[in-house]
């Protein structure tokens, strides 16, 4: 059966945009770059390459043509510089603003800079996109919003208080774009992401994401540790549902589909005792002693949520979302990529 996506990509295929990737040496944002290249669009991407590589930049280079490379053009440049932000803005139809310092820790260490990229920068980003006539953003809300709030699964419309200052910049993002909606009539679509993972995401530095961070440690006979019994569970969505959900958002043609957030997840919950379990059997694949590793558990860590489960009704009635890789199919997908990189 055809989905909306499937018939979405073949629209794009005759259709084009210029669109502005924001954090587009990111892993998320070099994903999106990817898929609109591969899908013969014009690409303008802006980085910093504070958590951005251009290694990523490179594979993806190396992943379409020539002539799909020529379409993209990348400004090295910064959200925090309205000046940046508008350069970037200049002529584009459709913006993705991936840009953001992520991470719970890392908010609790400098609440500061954190405010600084994701709040700040995004207003930046909604003045630049306003003034130069851009049909829609679309960005990336999170998860963490939800906060305290104790039920399951997490609907859009029911959030609690935000248990950190990432949280509480992810929360902003949310209010602002909808001032900007009422008041200047701005379209805007948000994308609460549930702990995204794939390939290109960084399994290095202090607050890398516990799935590359296992593959490394797996494949590099280093010790595995797990924050608190392991039973924390969280919703964990693969990269081409994430994508999916931008491209669908951005041209999404019903009025009743803008200035809204959705859920971006898969619907279903892991913990992280089954997470191992499921990564650690993938590297034994490629190397059997590493079926035989345990993992070493230690204190929770400050700012977590216990559980994570998204509601993607809206997102599938509303932009026709269906996610097609569940978590078990995600990491087939990845293994032999970080075995290839890391191994």
């Amino acid at each position: 059966m055809t989905t909306r996506y499937d018939a979405l990509r073949r629209r794009l295929l005759t259709e084009k945009h210029t669109w502005l990737v924001t954090g587009v040496a990111g892993f998320i944002g070099s994903h999106l770059l990817e898929n609109l290249l591969r899908l013969d669009q014009r690409v303008v991407g802006l980085d910093n390459f504070s958590t951005g590589y251009r290694h990523n930049l490179d594979e993806v280079q190396s992943l379409v043509t020539a002539d799909q490379w020529r379409r993209f053009t990348f400004i090295e440049g910064d959200i925090r510089d309205l000046d940046d932000c508008r350069r970037a803005c200049r002529d584009v139809d459709y913006v993705l603003h991936e840009a953001a310092l992520g991470s719970v820790p890392r908010s609790i260490e400098d609440p500061c800079l954190t405010n600084a990229n994701n709040i700040s920068g995004f207003l930046n980003m909604l003045v630049a996109a306003r003034d130069a006539g851009v049909r829609r953003l679309v960005y990336a809300a999170s998860s963490s919003t939800y906060g305290d709030h104790p039920d399951l699964p997490k609907r859009e419309d029911r959030i609690g208080r935000p248990l950190s200052p990432y949280a509480v910049t992810k929360l902003v993002n949310e209010l602002y774009a909808d001032v900007f909606a009422r008041t200047y009539d701005f379209k805007a679509i948000g994308l609460r992401y549930f702990n995204i993972f794939g390939q290109r995401q960084d399994p290095d530095g202090a607050y890398a994401a516990v799935i590359p961070k296992w593959f490394a440690a797996l494949i590099q006979g280093e010790t595995v540790y797990i924050n608190g019994d392991g039973e924390t569970s969280r919703d964990f969505c693969f990269v081409d549902n994430c994508v999916q959900a931008n491209l669908l958002a951005a041209v999404a043609k019903d009025e009743a589909t803008l200035n809204q957030v959705y859920n971006v997840a898969f619907g279903a919950r892991t913990s992280l005792n089954e997470l191992f379990a499921l990564i650690r059997d993938r590297v034994a694949g490629f190397d059997a002693k590493a079926g035989e590793v345990q993992p070493q558990y230690r204190d929770f860590r400050r700012g977590d949520v216990r559980h994570s489960l998204a509601a993607i009704t809206r997102a599938q009635d509303l932009l026709g979302y269906e996610p097609q890789f569940s978590v078990q199919a995600g990491l087939d997908r990845i293994a032999g990529w970080y075995w290839n990189k890391l191994g």
